[in-house]
């Protein structure tokens, strides 16, 4: 795609846009500080081993930190030069999106597989209870723009040689 394509032309405002923004909010506290709350909520509600009401405490939580981000997040330097806390202050404004997005994936998947476990979908000797006649397949979340839920899009998986089956950690 050319540069003076027009999707291309308004890809590059966008971001020119919300690099004046996070340059302009002047608030009091840096991107690390934000990512240190986005990564003890994510570190407490959504590791390992997970649930619907940890997932649920989560996604709940993610929109304060989104919300205190976008007022009181502290970007020094101009966008004239090569900034690393700017850099910081985008790649924290997506993992915030990123998370949230991440938890919702995650709470709409009743079983255990892979290597996170929801814990009340376990057998009775502790094992990961997998659901593949229902979560056999790819899912891809669009973007339905700021503030709207996402929409669950489903590519089914087909298994040709090897057949899905409970893994043993014993």
């Amino acid at each position: 795609m050319k540069a003076d394509h027009a999707e291309c032309k308004k890809s590059i405002e966008d971001v020119k846009g919300v690099a004046k923004k996070l340059l302009s909010i002047n608030g009091k506290e840096t991107p690390a500080d934000f990512m240190r709350k986005l990564g003890n909520v994510m570190w407490n509600n959504v590791g390992m081993g997970r649930s619907k009401e940890s997932l649920t405490e989560a996604i709940a939580k993610i929109p304060a930190i989104r919300e205190e981000f976008w007022k009181n997040v502290k970007v020094s330097g101009t966008g004239a030069e090569f900034n690393q806390q700017l850099e910081n202050a985008g790649r924290t404004a997506d993992f915030i999106e990123f998370a949230e997005l991440l938890c919702r994936d995650a709470l709409h998947r009743n079983e255990s597989c892979g290597g996170h476990f929801r814990v009340e979908h376990q057998y009775e000797d502790g094992e990961a209870k997998r659901d593949d006649a229902n979560y056999s397949y790819v899912a891809a979340w669009g973007f339905k723009g700021d503030g709207a839920e996402p929409e669950l899009h489903k590519e089914p998986l087909e298994f040709n040689l090897i057949k899905p089956a409970v893994r043993s950690y014993k």
